[in-house]
């Protein structure tokens, strides 16, 4: 069974850090890449950053571009997400996924495109970011 929990969210003022852990069984970091996307009342979710560490490839949305930092510990089957520099409008809720096609050496699509019968969610973790 594949499964994927996010840990790590919570309450932060701004400038203040966090970070995000998502722990994955059931899927082999050798076929997946692991993105981490957000979700704020009222909006679409958006992709923010990917890893797909087979490939030694990241992406990061130009909005977290040199705040955030995704790295993989593969013994482990966990991603995380060093967040820095938190701002108010940082705050969501933060979902990884499992996604078999993601190369992570392009910008993230729309969130339609990873819901295929090979990718997995986690339930999200709540980053709330107050100024």
């Amino acid at each position: 069974e594949v499964q994927l929990v996010e840990s790590g969210g919570g309450l932060v003022q701004a400038g203040g850090s966090l970070r995000l852990s998502c722990a994955a069984s059931g899927v082999s970091f050798d076929d997946y890449g692991i993105g981490w996307f957000r979700q704020a009342p009222g909006k679409e979710r958006e992709g923010v950053s990917c890893i797909r560490s087979s490939f030694g490839s990241t992406y990061y949305a130009d909005s977290v571009k040199g705040r955030f930092t995704i790295s993989s510990d593969n013994a482990k089957n966990t991603v995380y997400l060093q967040m820095n520099s938190l701002k108010p409008e940082d705050t969501a809720v933060y979902y990884c996924a499992a996604l078999l096609y993601l190369s992570c050496g392009d910008p993230l699509g729309p969130d339609s495109d990873y819901h295929g019968n090979h990718d997995y969610w986690g339930q999200g973790t709540q980053v709330t970011v107050s100024s």
